[in-house]
């Protein structure tokens, strides 16, 4: 199963709001988790904080505990951003929340 496009933009909206966790996803989403594969491709998803640039949430968050404080420096720091962009309210929100 391929999460369908519609989850997807779900999730990332969700993860820009401050979700991290399934049950994150389960309270800000109405996506109803079908299976464990369902569930480990939203896992998936919320690992990746810039998917053109396959950088992880834990880079970004890494990043931020090392001073990145903006998302210019974030992108400097891992290149996060740095393709279509339509990770930047992500990033804000891993910035806003060190988390």
């Amino acid at each position: 199963m391929k999460l369908i496009t519609d989850d997807y933009i779900k999730v990332r909206n969700a993860m820009s709001n401050g979700a991290r966790t399934i049950e994150d996803i389960k309270s800000m989403t109405d996506i109803n988790i079908e299976d464990y594969e369902h569930q480990k491709e939203i896992e998936e998803v919320l690992k990746n904080a810039c998917r053109c640039m396959n950088v992880s949430v834990e880079e970004v968050v890494k990043a931020v505990e090392n001073g990145a404080d903006t998302v210019e420096k974030v992108s400097e720091a891992t290149k996060a951003g740095t393709g279509c962009g339509r990770c930047k309210g992500l990033l804000n929100n891993i910035i806003d929340n060190k988390r």
